[in-house]
């Protein structure tokens, strides 16, 4: 490697706006700037390749600058993400500067460092992580963003703050309510909908009303599950309805009581997802 590392940075932004069509200024500086090496622990590092993970030939930190995922900790199945499906859902959210954001199961926190950079110095970030070797090296990785905190806390029971965006980092199989609660009115809620095994999708929810969200889904994704924000008896319904139809009728997220019906595509007596378009009563 011959390149400088402020230029593999910028090439790997550039990789990352083409393969996720970022369309924010803001977001592809952000992955050009926020030094992923700090993120990912010491060299060499293990990471996924076509034939499963393989280790970088030397501590080179240019290695970890292409759109690939980079192990935490193997043995639990914990990786730093892919890069590109984090930025074509970050572009999606459209953090603005200011705004008070809630990432949930940070990991070591190099995409709650993107966040941060997204809502700049006058933005406020919670940060909770379950794992106390990963909730440590957040805290140390973030030091240099002073708009984060970084707790050692249960990501799924809260009370939290009120927040403009909130963002989960593993697979829960339905919002809980202290997610929906926290978020305020227009926020909007990132997290993977997936059932115990198999694919699953990324859920994107815009507060419309107290009980009405609009909601998307975009199948496909694979994560971990979220400690706490599991229930067997969803995640046997969501599987179902996801091996259906991928989620695409789901319009809406609805929390006000109600009879199932033909609209309802995921339907529970403490929320649904229905096909209805969003309301805003």
């Amino acid at each position: 490697m011959d390149i400088s590392l402020e230029a593999a940075r910028n090439f790997y932004a550039q990789d990352l706006r083409s393969a996720a069509r970022i369309t924010s200024p803001a977001l592809f500086a952000a992955f050009a700037s926020v030094p992923r090496e700090r993120f990912v622990g010491p060299g060499p590092w293990r990471i996924l390749g076509p034939d499963g993970f393989f280790t970088t030939d030397n501590a080179d930190p240019r290695h970890v600058y292409h759109n690939v995922l980079i192990a935490l900790d193997e043995a639990k199945s914990i990786n730093n993400g892919q890069p590109s499906m984090w930025a074509r859902f970050f572009d999606q959210l459209a953090v603005e500067p200011g705004n008070h954001i809630l990432h949930l199961g940070c990991g070591t926190g190099y995409y709650t460092a993107i966040l941060a950079e997204l809502a700049g110095p006058q933005g406020k970030i919670a940060t909770i992580e379950i794992d106390p070797n990963l909730a440590e090296r957040a805290h140390v990785a973030l030091a240099p963003w002073p708009q984060v905190t970084v707790l050692h806390a249960d990501g799924s029971t809260g009370p939290f703050d009120p927040a403009d965006v909130i963002v989960a980092s593993a697979a829960a199989t339905h919002p809980p309510p202290s997610w929906l609660a926290a978020l305020n009115p227009g926020g909007k809620l990132l997290f993977p909908l997936a059932p115990e095994t198999g694919a699953g999708a990324m859920a994107l929810l815009t507060r419309k009303s107290a009980n009405n969200f609009a909601a998307q889904l975009s199948y496909g994704t694979l994560f971990i599950p979220f400690t706490g924000a599991c229930d067997p008896t969803i995640a046997a319904q969501l599987a179902e309805a996801l091996s259906s139809d991928q989620g695409k009728p789901a319009r809406s997220l609805r929390l006000d009581p109600h009879d199932k019906d033909d609209t309802c595509w995921l339907h529970s007596e403490i929320f649904c997802f229905s096909n209805r378009e969003p309301s805003r009563t």
